[in-house]
């Protein structure tokens, strides 16, 4: 067991390390901020006095150096645009993603449950051709086209809810319904898959042969087994939604870490793109350790070695 924790977490801290280093030399890729900061007017003096209090006229592998060292102690710079710690930059906005990552995680889990067992429990055909084709369509429609679809139905035309931003409780619906209902189409397919391949074992066969209704066959057999292959899926999904918001941040003007990051960029603001690539990349390695934890706590079939 300790041999296995041990493994994982090196190769948590390997793939950090390699999204924090592809992620240094990447933006810098983007050209010299001090140039964006002083704008086109600016002398090519100018711009080389700004970079070089910048600390960005040394060579990168020394800049490289430099960020490392920062890191390790907690230190990943300062915003050039904001004057202000890139990390607390970006812890800032970090409640907002997590809210909406979380909060269409659990939507998109808790409905897709119960819709896949309404199918089991009744039997019906006709129920599950509907749900899967629903499903495959909305897996059709790119996010944010199906968001700005939403707003177009509930907040232009029937003015129900607000369209942009983080004005109130009631602002986060439209975003989580756009990114649970792809959440919801792949776990409903997911989970009806691993109840038909269920269904034809023979502990089922078995089962029936003795009597057992439909609801305790599902509940009680079925249910334990078929969720298995959605619990590394979700895990991987609930890592990925951190830094996968941000189509749907920037559709809704979501405050969040998504929206920060594209801006950043654009900006050419380095140490807060750096801080925000890191969070979600701890955030994605921290959710799929956990994974594995649980997958190994679920299926006894799985041994942690």
């Amino acid at each position: 067991m300790s041999r296995y924790l041990l493994r994982r977490l090196l190769q948590a801290v390997i793939s950090v390390f390699a999204v924090v280093t592809a992620t240094f030399f990447l933006v810098r890729l983007s050209g010299n901020p001090a140039a964006l900061l002083l704008g086109p007017e600016a002398s090519p003096d100018d711009i080389a006095q700004l970079s070089a209090s910048l600390g960005y006229d040394d060579p990168a592998v020394v800049q490289y150096l430099r960020f490392l060292a920062g890191a390790v102690t907690g230190d990943l710079g300062d915003s050039v645009v904001q004057r202000a710690p890139a990390l607390d930059v970006v812890l800032t906005r970090l409640p907002y993603t997590l809210q909406l990552a979380l909060t269409s995680f659990g939507l998109g889990l808790a409905i897709a449950f119960g819709v896949v067992l309404t199918m089991q429990l009744t039997g019906s055909r006709h129920l599950r051709a509907a749900v899967l084709w629903l499903a495959s369509a909305r897996q059709a429609i790119p996010s944010f086209w199906f968001g700005l679809l939403l707003v177009l139905v509930f907040a232009v035309q029937l003015g129900w809810l607000p369209a942009l931003g983080r004005t109130s409780p009631i602002s986060l619906v439209l975003p989580a319904l756009t990114i649970a209902s792809l959440e919801l189409a792949l776990y409903v397919r997911l989970l009806d898959g691993g109840f038909g391949e269920q269904w034809r074992m023979d502990y089922v066969r078995t089962a029936r042969a003795k009597g057992q209704r439909r609801h305790v066959i599902v509940l009680r057999h079925l249910l334990p087994n078929a969720v298995i292959p959605l619990i590394t899926v979700a895990g991987l999904n609930l890592g990925a939604l951190l830094g996968g918001t941000i189509v749907v941040e920037m559709v809704f003007n979501w405050p969040g870490v998504g929206q920060l990051i594209i801006g950043s960029i654009n900006r050419r603001d380095y140490p807060v793109v750096q801080a925000g690539l890191l969070v979600v990349a701890v955030f994605f390695v921290t959710v799929n350790f956990l994974v594995d934890l649980v997958y190994a706590a679920v299926d006894p079939r799985v041994r942690l070695r």
